[in-house]
């Protein structure tokens, strides 16, 4: 049983699904924050450039 134990700590196969979990999770926030940032700003640019072709 101790042997189990000792196989169970040592074992570093649970530390990569951690590390893959937190990256994604990094990456994640940060293309949601792009997404809002550029999506708003786009939405600006479309909006003027209809309505400056609206009044024309």
């Amino acid at each position: 049983m101790g042997k189990f134990f000792h196989n169970v700590c040592k074992d570093e196969q649970g530390q990569d699904i951690a590390e893959y979990a937190v990256m994604l999770a990094v990456i994640l926030v940060l293309v949601i924050g792009t997404v809002r940032l550029i999506g708003g700003n786009a939405n600006n640019a479309f909006s003027s450039v209809a309505s400056s072709l609206g009044t024309q």
